[in-house]
């Protein structure tokens, strides 16, 4: 075993006198390839290579992530330069540039391609440290000099090979082990997956430096990623929403097809309950506009997800692909900007992208943490019907108070949206504390994450309760009559009961019933959906909505009378994200003491 300072010794000691009880996945016994042995095993570029020739898009591809490469040449290096409290941007950028660098120089043996990779690994070694206080920063590093190292194994020379590990070691393997830095141990979300995931990647690396703190590293990862899955449990819906389901899946993805190349089995870790049906989530997650329906903190421009490929390698699924084959006609000169990119040819170069397979599905629903349901019209077409219901509770992680809220599109406008996440850094530099998710925390006072800003209720213009969780309570995937039903009551201590119904009926018009049983004080709904079409008032009882040359009646039944309301997005902080050309348009209506009041809501196209 080769060591290069005392620090390794250091922590075998600390190691052994913390980590106790730990399930050994890998053994004294286990053995590993040679490098390179992550990913893709020596020899193995040949084989790819003649598989990807086979396909003009993977071909495509492929040049692209050659191109870039060759761009990246011409970049100074990365330097060691945080944004606000985060590392993260440089860490993801050396993660994008050494592996597709030393992709490109597996591929085609031109050394230029191996020397500047080099060049951003010793450079990043250098560095002070790798940020521990945000750790995604040190596991996005941690596997980005993971990969370089392993791949660029045989062209290293011994000093850059010390100085790269050194830097694993020390930057990477010491602050996990350290109490002020490793709570991503604990973590509830998709920083265990990256974190733990780019550890192991380090640890896969260092094999044959540092064996046992390798063991301890992998066996840990392990151990922690494999109770994280179940958030996928039982259909397969992330918590988070797709926007995180790419960060957290990827690193899950990578971590499991690392294990498999090196070990040779995932350790169960691919069984997990919900797990091989998540392609289908994020399928179904996109709607005919290829825009996300972006509840939490997620963005709405739908983008080419790399792990899906390993999903359909797994599955042999081809509708997985459907949205992905679209997608990439629009944004494929974007490709070479996502920093595991060569992986979508590792898992998919041998998936029929050119020609996927249509959704026989119209209807989704998946339970879990944060149940979701989507009901559309069509696959494939544009000016499609399409309507996603979110149920849950604010408490998730990167949650907002969008608890029953409702996205629409129909003749290819999106008229109910979601504005999605905020700027992290932005709010953090003015001062919010945007983590802190109490019922009274200041996380609540940002535009887009509080329930006024979305297309549910808010009850006399009160938070929904945080802690509380909507259920799905019914559903129908009957063609003419597709719905969900959610329990929203947990979430309005204002009234007795309320609960939404929203229907796709007969493919063509879409309507949401609200069914409140109010209490013996005075209380003021607010209806409200968030739009970017323009809205003009047309009776005590219509709304019409403009956008694109087209038209939405939204016509309210059951209320004698409601009081309509057009007013701009306009965030009630002035660091807050501006939100232009959308409005919020809704009604109120004073619910009755001690009542029952039915509301059906119902939105058609004018033709």
């Amino acid at each position: 075993m080769k060591t290069h300072s005392l620090l390794a010794l250091a922590i075998i000691s600390f190691v052994s006198l913390t980590v106790s009880a730990q399930t050994e996945y890998v053994t004294a016994k286990s053995k590993v390839p040679a490098h390179p042995r992550l990913l893709l095993l020596k020899g193995e570029e040949k084989g790819l290579m003649k598989q990807i020739k086979k396909d003009a898009i993977w071909t495509d591809v492929h040049k692209s992530l050659i191109n870039e490469a060759s761009a990246m040449i011409q970049l100074p290096v990365n330097e060691r330069i945080k944004t606000g409290k985060r590392l993260l941007s440089i860490s993801r950028e050396n993660l994008r540039r050494i592996f597709i660098l030393s992709y490109a120089y597996r591929m085609t043996g031109e050394k230029r391609y191996f020397l500047r990779a080099e060049a951003e690994m010793l450079k990043a070694a250098s560095f002070t440290d790798w940020n521990p206080s945000h750790f995604l920063d040190v596991g996005e590093m941690t596997m980005a000099l993971a990969i370089g190292y392993d791949w660029l194994y045989q062209q290293l020379s011994p000093a850059s090979r010390r100085a790269i590990e050194t830097a694993i070691l020390e930057k990477g393997f010491t602050p996990s082990f350290d109490s002020h830095w490793n709570g991503f141990l604990k973590a509830n979300n998709n920083w265990s997956q990256v974190c733990n995931g780019g550890l192991a990647y380090g640890a896969i690396a260092l094999w044959d430096v540092n064996p046992e703190m390798s063991r301890t590293i992998i066996n840990r990862s392990i151990e922690k990623v494999t109770p994280q899955m179940g958030h996928y449990a039982p259909d397969g819906a992330y918590p988070e929403g797709v926007g995180y389901w790419e960060y957290g899946t990827s690193f899950n993805v990578m971590m499991i097809s690392a294990l498999e190349k090196a070990f040779g089995t995932d350790f169960g870790m691919s069984k997990a309950p919900g797990f091989l049906a998540t392609g289908k989530y994020v399928l179904n997650l996109v709607s005919p506009l290829l825009r996300n329906f972006n509840y939490s903190d997620n963005g709405a421009r739908a983008t080419m997800l790399t792990p899906v490929f390993w999903f359909y390698s797994k599955t042999k699924d081809p509708s997985l692909l459907f949205n992905q084959a679209l997608i990439y006609q629009q944004t494929k000169n974007r490709i070479a900007k996502d920093r595991i990119a060569p992986t979508m040819l590792i898992w998919g170069a041998s998936a029929p992208i050119a020609s996927p397979s249509k959704p026989e599905n119209l209807f989704y629903l998946a339970q879990g943490e944060n149940p979701v349901c989507t009901m559309r019209s069509d696959w494939g077409n544009k000016d499609a019907f399409f309507v996603g219901v979110k149920a849950g509770s604010p408490s998730a992680s990167h949650g907002h108070q969008d608890v029953g809220s409702f996205v629409m599109e129909a003749g290819g406008v999106p008229w109910s949206i979601d504005l999605g996440g905020e700027d992290y850094n932005n709010e953090e530099i003015h001062g919010i504390d945007l983590w802190n998710g109490d019922q009274e925390g200041q996380r609540w006072d940002v535009f887009r994450y509080n329930n006024f800003a979305h297309s549910t209720f808010t009850f006399n213009r009160q938070h929904q309760i945080v802690r509380a969780k909507s259920t799905i309570i019914g559903s129908s995937d009957s063609k003419d009559d597709m719905s969900v039903s959610v329990d929203l009551s947990p979430l309005y201590p204002q009234v007795k009961s309320v609960k939404r119904k929203v229907s796709l009926v007969d493919l063509q018009k879409v309507v949401v019933e609200d069914n409140i049983l109010s209490s013996k004080f005075y209380t003021r709904m607010t209806w409200n959906m968030t739009t970017p079409a323009q809205a003009t008032i047309v009776s005590d009882h219509e709304m019409m909505l403009t956008k694109d040359g087209k038209k939405l009646r939204m016509r309210v039944e059951g209320p004698s009378k409601v009081d309509w309301y057009i007013a701009p997005a306009t965030p009630f902080n002035t660091c807050d994200s501006p939100n232009p050309d959308v409005s919020l348009v809704g009604f109120n209506y004073d619910l009755p003491l001690n009542g029952e009041t039915n509301i059906r809501v119902e939105f058609s196209l004018v033709q």
